[in-house]
């Protein structure tokens, strides 16, 4: 019988554990550990997910348990075609993408090392139009000078939104589609 016990405790231990690791994604004022542990736009701040205090994002405010609101953000111009002005090939799948693509970097902070990778944003503009896109790499905002409120789409989005490419930063507020 005690066998059993200690058995039991073992395999209790085990799961507490493995469930603690601050994997799961959790949404306004849940527990995190790291940026990755938050949904949508929201950050990990003293241990929970909360709004982005640097981008103004709003979804956590009246205490509702889910975002709902879109984050404002500037949408710039990139070529994730080889040869392109996005560079090597994308992060998130290291390969290159045709502009007929509807695809787009995300912020470091929104990118949260990775956690984004090959889900869908919603974008809208201004003039009320919107457009889906797939997240496929990172607009590094601690190395390589990209603002922290970018959403770096290609000209399929820009096209897809009616939006004028030569003025090359528009703003724009994003979701998790």
């Amino acid at each position: 019988m005690a066998k059993f016990v200690f058995l039991s405790l073992c395999i209790f231990a085990i799961f507490i554990s493995s469930s603690s690791r601050g994997t799961a994604i959790s949404s306004c004022n849940g527990p995190c550990k790291s940026l990755n542990n938050c949904d949508g736009q929201l950050i990990c701040i003293s241990g929970k997910c909360n709004d982005d205090p640097d981008v103004g994002t709003n979804t956590c405010k009246g205490g509702g348990s889910s975002p709902t609101t879109s984050t404002p953000a500037q949408l710039t111009l990139n070529d994730f075609s080889k040869g392109g002005d996005g560079g090597g090939p994308s992060e998130c799948d290291g390969q290159y993408h045709d502009n007929s693509e509807r695809v787009v970097a995300l912020s470091t902070r929104w990118y949260a090392k990775g956690s984004k990778c090959g889900k869908m944003i919603l974008i809208r503009a201004n003039n009320g139009k919107s457009v889906t896109a797939k997240v496929v790499d990172e607009c590094d905002s601690i190395n390589d000078g990209c603002a922290n409120n970018v959403v770096d789409g290609s000209i399929a989005v820009w096209r897809a939104l009616g939006l004028d490419t030569d003025k090359g930063r528009v703003p724009i507020t994003w979701s998790m589609a």
